[in-house]
């Protein structure tokens, strides 16, 4: 059974960097083919899907944030991190990791419980 658990500040000011760590259990993130995402819904709004990072170390963005995000890996750790920079009270939502089966960015196996970020002063 794979788990997924994100970790990090629920609080963050705006114009910081937000980090996220989200780390892995039942499974290692460096297994053939799947696709481990950052996931995000803002209060009242659907989910947003954000970036990832692949089996390979590959990683993906989306359009509308790839200026400002960056997705990494810890193998040793089996971990993966967002950092998401220049954040402002639009960025305040729960943040989801989940494991991805395709590059579609729609499927999904597996997921964390998701953690509260709020960005403000």
């Amino acid at each position: 059974q794979v788990q997924l658990q994100e970790s990090g500040p629920g609080l963050v000011k705006p114009s910081q960097t937000l980090s996220l760590t989200c780390t892995v259990s039942g499974g290692s993130i460096t297994t053939n083919s799947y696709y481990w995402s950052w996931v995000r819904q803002p209060p009242g709004k659907g989910l947003e899907w954000m970036g990832a990072i692949a089996y390979s170390g590959s990683t993906y963005y989306s359009p509308s944030l790839t200026s400002r995000t960056s997705i990494s890996r810890d193998t040793s750790k089996n971990q993966y991190t967002l950092q998401l920079s220049s954040v402002n009270s639009e960025d305040t939502a729960v943040y989801y990791c989940a494991r991805g089966l395709t590059a579609n960015w729609v499927e999904y196996d597996y997921w964390g419980q998701g953690t509260q970020v709020t960005v403000s002063a």
